[in-house]
């Protein structure tokens, strides 16, 4: 599994009337996730408030493999995939921690951005230098 970067439970609320985890969950679950991945690439919430800068999801890709039901442990590893100038491509993959069972994957595109100007920004050297030293130690994802 790649790098954890959620862990939850799936509980009933989040579960719709045919009885598995809604899919607005899904999406929620990797958000945390994000936030988790983007702190061990340098860009915690202090980077973030104090550089102005931020980071927007342009396209975001979600495959659903088994349902996860209310009780179910939860776990998601990411992977980063491509650093460009600007941009980020990463990889969720979520599963039953219990079972170890793949339930979704989840690809995103992540744009660094300047919040005031709202226009898309290079990653500064330092981001991009643990950046590249994180993608450099991933392993290769298998699908």
């Amino acid at each position: 599994m790649a790098e954890a970067t959620y862990r939850g439970t799936v509980y009933p609320w989040q579960c719709d009337h045919v009885g598995h985890m809604n899919i607005m969950w899904y999406v929620g679950k990797f958000d945390e996730a994000n936030w988790n991945f983007f702190a061990r690439l340098g860009l915690t919430p202090t980077y973030l408030r104090e550089s102005g800068r931020g980071m927007a999801a342009v396209q975001q890709n979600i495959s659903y493999k088994r349902e996860l039901l209310a009780g179910d442990i939860v776990e998601v590893g990411s992977r980063l995939l491509e650093i460009r100038d600007k941009s980020i491509r990463f990889r969720h993959e979520m599963r039953n921690a219990e079972t170890g069972e793949l339930a979704a994957t989840c690809e995103i595109t992540g744009v660094h951005m300047d919040r005031r100007a709202r226009k898309s920004a290079p990653f500064a050297p330092a981001i991009r230098e643990a950046v590249v030293k994180h993608l450099a130690a991933a392993t290769p994802v298998i699908a």
